[in-house]
């Protein structure tokens, strides 16, 4: 029959080239129908279709890491590069961007701090990574935009999802989590493993398989639709066959395995223990690449078929391969209870199924072949000894990969260690670093590094050892958690040049609280059809609260300090410091705030949480002045004002007291120097200020879409990028939320300021949907500010 949907895969072709496993497979646009793969050889090859003896033909060999390669996907065109990108990932830490026609780097992005194992690319140019330090990355062009923080082990498979903003990344912690803006919006339970691979089957379904050895059919609001069970091993990757009719999965247990309507159709077996990677062609045929660094195409079309002595060749090579029973691929195996040859006249009630028989004392293992009515010998088994990896880097060690973990007791009645080690790995160093992290007696050193050389005996790489560094630095210092989230917060100014700020002209474009219009003029257009000046972005200065009514503050100041604890309350000459530092700040007098009185107003901020506002209230008046910035933002105090003000955004917190710590940040923004410590923080303090969203107070959401706006202001001084994506994550996060049209305004100038002049980050905005987000506000008929600003930023995206 012609290639139906079921008539069943047989072998196309081998592709040779090569020299060590094959970690990663994907198809390209261009040259079209062919393949990029990638391998612990350190190369990427580009295959594509050979008219002539319907295989395909190398096209060319990339290289560009110092170390295995892992994974590879491509980048669709741009205007730039119309035929598209290729960027592969691997065990050096990095990601190498091709282009198609250049064996070498177009570029290299690093950022990483541990092996890069997976890559999905997304719409405008974005790239997403998932490493196994524990974090994803999404890239812009040459630039890395966020870091995705929030599983506590590595990083096995990410995916872009079609609808805008939306990522998956699966991990060795056995969960998927689904980010949205770059905030995780949910996590996914069910698996028992690492999770290993995933693949898009729709905008709101999705597959992942795992080390578990099951695949699960997710919808994206949480739901685990159903689990696949089928392989007999660690499952390594998943493809989705054109329109989702199926799909494809490979794994440990030496076997592709292909799934219609929920059911395995077929079972390939292959001779190699590892098969690592698989794609499907647009013509439906699949590809795959194993620890033997073969790699290998299957198809159902006739005309694609093997020539009969090819899959003869492939048949013998399969029978001659050696099974360990260890591995449990086959079940449990008893020699003594196994029937002989005579078992293969009765015929296999299913595709794939197995059947053991012992010949002359020889146990060999046989596959039933439903389309051709016969049984296939897929191997011998023989017995295994000790530690010989036939296959290299596949034990799972706290989520990653090695060559071996030896188990090892240092006496009879204390508990045993896990010692992870690489070929690749100095056996000395390993068993110096074994015994510094488990604390054990350096007077074991000769024998655990004699005990790793036994036990690896014979075991080297390929010839190409001999400039291998080492896949894993310092593999033996990993302690478990400790490359979790907040040690990659860079603790160096991430702003280059900050100093260089022109300071804003204190901002006296005043945005009083009562939802006055900050901006003059704006009730004077008549008819629609006056053409409209964008008169609100890029905002050039800091929105500040300058509103006051210094009576009012000390007269509540006064009543609360009557009701005090003695520790806290106040003197009557601290009372007179503060009403002084109230007219000074609030320009009523001419003197300025002595350092005293901002002492009084230090001690007093620091009052319990349920009495401080009024003082909080003072602080935000006074950070305005040049006196108290010198005093609050110095080199030896600004950590405790930062820490101070971080600690009232606790979403359980006094709304009173959020409401002025945010009002406060954004009046730093008026001086240079509160704008430089502010950005120095931008990290701490946007992921805190964030929280507030959740709080049901428009006051609240007007400060903090203000505080984002500041923020814009700045960045669009000095274009950094990761500060603009962090910053366009928090206006898309926001806008979800809030309803006041007053906060809503200002994160639309905030958006419009942000992607003004910069290309980068108009994409950056499209591909997290913030466009399809903000719709709604062009047709708000009152205020008008808010219609027309929307309508600016539109035209932008």
């Amino acid at each position: 029959a012609m290639a139906g949907d079921g008539s069943a895969y047989r072998l196309s072709c081998s592709l040779l080239g090569h020299g060590q496993d094959v970690r990663g497979l994907t198809c390209t646009l261009f040259p079209p129908g062919g393949f990029v793969s990638v391998s612990r050889d350190r190369t990427a090859r580009l295959w594509a279709p050979d008219g002539l003896n319907r295989g395909f033909a190398e096209m060319h060999c990339m290289s560009g890491h110092s170390n295995f390669v892992s994974c590879v996907c491509i980048i669709p065109p741009s205007d730039l590069y119309p035929r598209g990108l290729i960027a592969t990932g691997g065990n050096d830490h990095n990601i190498c961007i091709f282009t198609i026609d250049n064996p070498a780097p177009l570029y290299i992005l690093k950022g990483h701090k541990n092996t890069v194992c997976s890559l999905s690319s997304g719409k405008f140019g974005t790239l997403l990574s998932g490493s196994w330090d524990t974090t994803a990355k999404v890239w812009l062009n040459d630039r890395c935009m966020m870091t995705l923080q929030g599983h506590t082990a590595a990083i096995w498979a990410v995916k872009i999802l079609p609808e805008q903003g939306l990522m998956l990344t699966g991990s060795a912690d056995k969960t998927i989590k689904l980010w949205k803006a770059g905030r995780c919006e949910r996590t996914f339970t069910g698996h028992e493993d690492c999770v290993r691979g995933l693949a898009i089957l729709s905008e709101i379904e999705f597959l992942s398989c795992a080390n578990d050895a099951s695949v699960r059919r997710w919808q994206i609001s949480g739901e685990c639709l159903q689990v696949y069970y089928g392989h007999t091993n660690y499952i390594y990757s998943i493809s989705v066959f054109p329109q989702c009719k199926g799909f494809v999965t490979t794994g440990e247990d030496r076997s592709l395995r292909i799934w219609k309507q929920g059911e395995c159709t077929q079972t390939i077996r292959l001779p190699a223990q590892s098969v690592w990677c698989c794609c499907v062609l647009d013509n439906g045929d699949i590809v795959v690449g194993a620890s033997d660094g073969i790699v290998r195409v299957f198809t159902q079309s006739l005309e694609r078929t093997a020539s009969a002595e090819e899959i003869q060749a492939f048949e013998n090579e399969l029978s001659q391969a050696s099974i360990d029973p260890k591995t449990g691929d086959l079940g449990d195996i008893n020699a003594d209870d196994l029937p002989g040859r005579e078992h293969l006249k009765d015929p296999g009630t299913r595709d794939g199924q197995t059947r053991l028989i012992k010949d002359n004392e020889k146990v060999e293992a046989y596959q039933w072949s439903a389309s051709e009515g016969r049984w296939i010998k897929i191997g011998d088994v023989v017995g295994s000894s000790g530690a010989t990896q036939q296959t290299s880097g596949k034990v799972l060690f706290e989520g990653k990969e090695y060559d071996y973990v030896f188990t090892i007791d240092v006496n009879e009645n204390g508990p045993s260690y896990k010692l992870p080690y690489n070929i690749t790995d100095d056996p000395w160093l390993t068993a110096y670093n074994f015994l510094q992290k488990n604390d054990l007696n350096p007077m074991f050193l000769d024998q655990v590094a004699k005990f790793i050389m036994d036990n690896t005996k014979g075991q080297t790489l390929l010839s190409t050892s001999a400039q291998f560094s080492d896949p894993f630095t310092g593999a033996g210092r990993y302690v478990p958690g400790s490359s979790s989230g907040s040690s990659t917060i860079p603790a160096t100014d991430p702003f280059t040049g900050a100093g260089r700020y022109v300071p804003g002209s204190a901002s006296n474009a005043v945005a009083p609280v009562g939802g006055v219009d900050p901006y003059t003029g704006m009730g004077a257009y008549q008819s629609a059809a006056a053409k409209v000046e964008n008169i609100y972005f890029p905002k050039k200065d800091a929105v500040t609260f300058d509103q006051a009514n210094p009576t009012q503050i000390l007269g509540k100041l006064k009543e609360l300090n009557g009701s005090a604890t003695e520790e806290h309350k106040l003197t009557e000459d601290d009372l007179i410091n503060l009403e002084k530092l109230l007219s000074a700040t609030c320009n009523t007098s001419a003197e300025t705030p002595t350092a005293q009185q901002l002492q009084t107003l230090w001690r007093t901020v620091n009052w319990p949480e349920d009495i401080v506002f009024p003082a909080l209230d003072i602080l935000r008046l006074s950070v305005r002045h040049p006196t108290a910035n010198e005093n609050f933002f110095s080199e030896k105090d600004h950590v405790q004002f930062i820490l101070l003000l971080l600690k009232f955004l606790n979403p359980k917190g006094k709304q009173a007291n959020q409401l002025l710590a945010l009002r406060t940040f954004c009046n730093c923004f008026v001086s240079q120097a509160g704008q430089k410590l502010m950005m120095e923080q931008r990290d701490e303090i946007m992921t805190q200020a964030i929280e507030m969203k959740s709080v049901n107070n428009k006051n609240i959401h007007i400060a903090l879409a203000t505080l984002t706006l500041n923020y814009a202001v700045c960045l669009h001084k000095v274009n950094n990028i990761e500060g603009k994506a962090q910053c366009l994550s928090v206006i898309s996060t926001v806008m979800e939320v809030v309803q006041d049209l007053e906060a809503v305004f200002r994160l639309l100038v905030a958006l419009g300021t942000l992607i003004s002049d910069d290309t980068n980050a108009v994409q950056l905005a499209k591909s997290l949907g913030v466009d399809s987000q903000i719709k709604k506000y062009a047709s708000v008929s009152e205020p008008a500010k808010v219609k027309e600003c929307c309508r600016f930023v539109l035209n932008l995206l």
